[in-house]
């Protein structure tokens, strides 16, 4: 029995069909780890200063209170979002920040500023809502989803490397 030589270097025969190989899927656009990070945890981050970030109960009343309604924060947080959104978006249309400003810092730096204004709320409740003595499931959303903006800049910013 002859054994088989697998390092016959000796070319194809013209017209001979060549094995294909394995194809690999090219992952650009919107469906890299880092982008997809980044412009779920900013659309979830706008979206959730419409969610309850207060929540507590009178007589007979229960009340919740969304982020929208906490105050400039509460609003601030919404536009950190949409501007996340927006900044991916832009990418994805081919507009393209100048060298100096990488698009993962400045995702970076609205994560961290998002996550700062939700901090300020997690810890200090506005006196505009003090029926509400706890805080409700949307400013927790909104510390992931600010925290998520952060993580989704750093892989943005390894994908660059």
């Amino acid at each position: 029995m002859e054994t088989p030589d697998f390092f016959d270097l000796d070319p194809p025969e013209p017209g001979a069909p060549t094995p294909a190989g394995y194809a690999r899927t090219a992952t650009g656009g919107l469906w890299q780890a880092g982008q997809r990070a980044t412009w779920v945890a900013g659309l979830v981050l706008a979206l959730s200063s419409f969610m309850d970030w207060y929540a507590g109960s009178g007589v007979g009343v229960k009340l919740s209170v969304i982020g929208w309604h906490t105050g400039v924060l509460g609003k601030l947080v919404f536009f950190v979002g949409l501007a996340v959104v927006a900044v991916v978006a832009l990418r994805e249309a081919g507009f393209e920040l100048p060298p100096t400003v990488p698009e993962s810092l400045l995702v970076l730096a609205l994560g961290a500023l998002a996550t700062i204004f939700v901090l300020i709320r997690v810890i200090s409740i506005p006196d505009a809502v003090l029926p509400a003595d706890g805080r409700g499931i949307g400013i927790w959303i909104s510390l992931l989803a600010a925290l998520g903006v952060i993580a989704g800049g750093l892989l943005t910013a390894a994908e660059e490397l």
